[in-house]
């Protein structure tokens, strides 16, 4: 089947499905036209799901949006994103985060300090492993927080034919958000944002991290996330406005997401949030996010709505959209994406 034509702003769409489902929609979506499709580090192994899409996909990139970081080493990210480079024949963006304190010594057990500084070197320290297996060089990468020395012939890759995969990093806070685009090809906007803290917190940090490093706007590529509350029916769309509000309220309860809420003057959503989530309300989170509050966070309508929605928000400022679509079917989906390129050429 022949792709639908591409938009100039690449369209991207969710692979949040089990590894056992994730075939079929990866072909359907490449079918579609999507640019590209993600997996997240959710119930299941982003990894895995990037494998089995590429295995049944041709044209758009696979992306992990994201895989914590800081869960695994360099070399074991390394290894999976020069493999995931090869099975998808040169498709592969390792996308990255660091997830929070709690969940990376709580969950994973496996040591926090310095986020930021601590990705800049693993991002090294990967693209130095890569360097190692491209040329045949000796490794040699001695960090604060990595070293990776010893590289024996028997355990070195070929030299990838396509290539070492591009690295784009997710981040929220300015220094994050600064180092994604020092080190990385790429930057995840969290779904988690609007129109003024884009611009005021993302888009000026990524500036500062491009002028540190001496790197151009051009070839850099920023990947919007969006949170988008959608159907094609009336039923459907009541269940994404309350998956949306619900959403919102998760992530407005996190400490990390504060300054997202502090452009809006809403710094007493975090506590309100926080409060019922501890105590295990979760049914009334969705009272906390009126219509104001939705609006600002997400795009809100019918497939054509937030089509122009996304472009009034998006348009000119991001290379990649992302709606996030929160009870997604291939139908919705595809409908979605002719909608935004239709208003993007």
């Amino acid at each position: 089947m022949e792709p639908t034509r591409r938009s100039l702003m690449k369209i991207d769409s969710s692979l949040m499905f089990d590894p056992a489902r994730v075939a079929g929609m990866a072909q359907q979506l490449d079918d579609a036209g999507f640019d590209g499709a993600y997996t997240f580090e959710g119930q299941s192994d982003p990894f895995i799901t990037v494998a089995a899409a590429a295995m049944n996909s041709q044209r758009m990139e696979l992306m992990t949006s994201i895989a914590v970081a800081f869960s695994r080493n360099p070399m074991n990210l390394a290894y999976l994103g020069n493999d995931l480079q090869n099975l998808s024949r040169g498709r592969f963006i390792l996308g990255l985060g660091a997830q929070v304190k709690a969940h990376i010594e709580r969950r994973f057990s496996m040591p926090w300090s310095k986020p930021a500084s601590r990705m800049r070197e693993m991002v090294q320290a990967i693209r130095t492993i890569w360097d190692c297996w491209q040329t045949g060089e000796k490794l040699r990468f001695e960090g604060e927080f990595y070293q990776h020395t010893l590289m024996s012939p028997v355990f070195a890759p070929q030299p990838n034919e396509y290539g070492p995969p591009p690295i784009f990093i997710a981040g929220v806070g300015p220094v994050m958000t600064e180092v994604a685009a020092e080190v990385g090809d790429g930057y995840f906007l969290h779904p988690f944002n609007t129109a003024e803290s884009m611009q005021s917190l993302s888009l000026a940090a990524i500036q500062r991290g491009l002028d540190k490093a001496g790197k151009s706007r051009e070839g850099y590529q920023v990947s919007a996330q969006v949170i988008t509350a959608t159907g094609l029916n009336e039923e459907s769309m009541q269940a994404a406005v309350a998956s949306a509000r619900n959403q919102i309220a998760f992530y407005a309860s996190t400490p990390a997401y504060l300054p997202v809420l502090e452009c809006h003057g809403w710094e007493s959503l975090q506590q309100d949030a926080n409060t019922l989530m501890r105590e295990g309300k979760w049914a009334e989170l969705n009272d906390l996010i009126d219509d104001d509050i939705l609006n600002t966070f997400a795009v809100v309508g019918g497939p054509a709505e937030v089509a122009a929605k996304i472009k009034d928000r998006f348009g000119g400022q991001v290379e990649r959209i992302s709606p996030v679509v929160y009870q997604p079917d291939v139908e919705l989906l595809t409908a979605l994406r002719g909608e935004i390129a239709a208003v993007c050429q």
